[in-house]
Order: structure tokens, then C-alpha cells, then sequence
């Protein structure tokens, strides 16, 4: 069980994207109704359920998150309906589920789309019904507790694969919520980095309080595959090798700061051998043509970068 609050710069919200999510959130949120966050990983859903859950008739209540992709199936069913004594090995006593342990308060089923076609049956049931049967028991539970859901899968391809039964989609998705990935909110990127930044230096005890404009120039022309959790990886980093007080290119992971957009303006797959090429120009060209500079912001030998400029015929002028 997973009941930790994410970071609240997840839900950093200064592009149009981001802002009509929250107000839709906050506009649902009174809403007694189930509702699905989507988005890939690292964006930030569980932030967006807690925000939900906060400005909710349940907000007094529990607020409780499970991982359903991170259990098997038997000790999910145990985890959300609870157990009796005796109902299987190891159940030495009896137990109450995550269903009965948020009453009155909210449920987080992240990662839904994981959970198998059978245990998706008795969690319908449990949705339709209101109630729970705790395994090995024959007595039904009323339960009162706000259901939300979360994954990085698409449902409705889960459902046209058949492994993902239609009306338990149709039964958790009243509402989406979209959580839009980090590249796709280029104007979060900057004020979320110097949030992160600013907690991982406080957290760190290192005095790093800013960014140098090379850093923060490659920290939005870089696509963040990993998004917010990727930057805050990121920042924590930069905070920990630091010089100076301020966060340079070179502190940066190396995927960050050689890093560049692995699809075309068309939206269409680039060579791998195009990637590395720019990443190599765009090095040579922030070290004004050091090449010894360039290598060690690439992380690479003088040796190999020579070797590179050679089969790619890439002719630079040295500084």
C-alpha cells in the first residue's frame, strides 16, 4: 500500500494546458462521482486525486492510495476487501480492506488498467453494489467511499483487447482527467525547476539558489520522457554536484544536458545517427568549439568524440 503525498509542485500550473485540467478538477471535485486520471508516468495523478480529494465533501476524511500493478491478485483482493481468520494461510486474524479503512474518505486505485479480468469482476461489483465481502466471509459490508482511478494505460485500447472488461471502464471513467506529459507544458518547465531546486537544496543543505541561463535553456528543449519526477530527479542532482550557487549545463544528468527531441517537428521518429549529430553540434556549438569541453559535457572521451566528428565528416572549427 502506497500512502504517500507527492510533491505539491506536480501540479504547477502556469500553462493553458495545466490550468483547464485544475479547473475541470475543481469544478468535479464536489461531484461525488467516480473519476479516471490519466497520463504517462511521472506527470503527477496522484497529486491531481489528492487535490480532488481536498476539495471534496470527503476532504475530512482518510485520503489512502494503492498501487494495484505492484500486488498480485490474491493479496489485492485481501488488500481492498480485507480478510477473515483463517481464509488463508497466514490470515492468523481477522482484517478490514482499504475499502473499509477509507470510509468516508477517498480510495486511489492507481495503476487500475493492471488489475486481472477476474479481479475486475468483484471490484464492479463491489462499485455497483456499494458493499464488500471481506474473503472468507459471507457478510456483505456497506461502504462509503469516493473512488478514484489512475494509469498510464489507455483503457479503451485495454477494452477493444479485451483486457479490460467495458463496464468496469464505462463504470470508473464519469469523468477524465488528462494530466498532460511535462513537453507538452513547456511553460511549467522553468518555475517547476527552481521549486524543485529550491526544495532539494533546503532538503540537501547545499546553498544552491538559481540556475545558469545554459541550464535553464536545455531544461526546456529537452522532451522530459520521465516528466516531473524525471525533473525533480534532475534538480536533486544538479544541487548535489554544483560548484557555485547556481545549477550549470554540466551539472546536469547526462540524458538531460546532451539530450534532444527523438521525433521530428512532423511528429515523425528521427534517426538515431540525426540525434546524436545534433547533440554533438549543439555541444560543439555552447563550448564555442572546445572539443575537450564539448566531451566532457557528453560525458565522452576527446578520443571518441573525434572518432564520431570523423564518421559523421562533421567539421568544426576549434576554439
Amino acid at each position: 500500500m502506497e500512502m504517500k503525498e507527492e510533491n505539491p509542485a506536480m501540479l504547477m500550473a502556469r500553462s493553458p494546458e495545466m490550468r483547464k485540467l485544475m479547473e475541470l478538477a475543481k469544478t468535479i471535485a464536489p461531484i461525488d462521482s467516480t473519476v479516471l486520471i490519466t497520463g504517462e508516468s511521472g506527470t503527477g495523478k496522484e497529486r491531481v486525486a489528492r487535490f480532488v480529494h481536498d476539495h471534496s465533501v470527503h476532504a475530512a476524511g482518510p485520503f489512502i492510495a494503492l498501487n494495484c500493478g505492484a500486488i498480485t491478485e490474491t493479496l489485492l483482493e485481501s488488500e481492498l476487501f480485507g480478510h477473515a481468520r483463517g481464509s488463508f494461510t497466514g490470515a492468523t486474524g481477522e482484517r478490514p480492506g482499504l475499502f473499509e479503512a477509507a470510509n468516508g474518505g477517498t480510495l486511489l486505485l492507481d495503476e487500475v488498467g493492471d488489475i486481472t479480468l477476474a479481479m475486475q469482476v468483484k471490484l464492479l461489483r463491489a462499485l455497483e453494489e456499494r458493499e464488500i465481502r471481506r474473503v472468507g466471509e459471507n457478510k456483505s459490508r456497506p461502504i462509503n467511499v469516493r473512488i478514484l482511478s489512475a494509469t498510464n494505460k489507455n483503457l479503451k485500447e485495454e477494452v477493444e483487447a479485451k483486457r479490460f472488461r467495458e463496464d468496469l471502464y464505462y463504470r470508473l471513467n464519469v469523468v477524465e482527467l488528462a494530466v498532460p506529459p511535462l513537453r507538452q507544458r513547456k511553460e511549467d518547465i522553468l518555475p517547476l525547476a527552481r521549486l524543485l531546486l529550491a526544495e532539494a537544496a533546503v532538503h540537501m543543505r547545499h546553498p544552491v539558489d538559481g540556475l545558469t541561463a545554459l541550464a535553464a535553456d536545455q531544461l526546456v528543449a529537452y522532451d522530459w520522457p520521465g516528466n516531473v519526477r524525471e525533473l525533480a530527479n534532475a534538480m536533486e542532482r544538479g544541487v548535489a554536484v554544483a560548484k557555485t550557487n547556481r545549477v550549470d549545463l554540466g551539472d546536469l544528468p547526462l540524458e538531460v544536458r546532451t539530450g534532444l527531441p527523438l521525433v521530428s517537428d512532423k511528429g515523425v521518429p528521427r534517426f538515431l545517427r540525426d540525434v546524436e549529430m545534433d547533440c554533438i553540434l549543439g555541444t560543439l556549438e555552447k563550448t564555442k568549439g572546445n572539443r575537450k569541453k564539448a566531451a566532457e559535457l557528453m560525458d565522452i572521451g576527446v578520443a571518441t568524440l573525434y572518432r564520431k566528428l570523423k564518421a559523421y565528416k562533421l567539421h568544426v572549427v576549434t576554439s
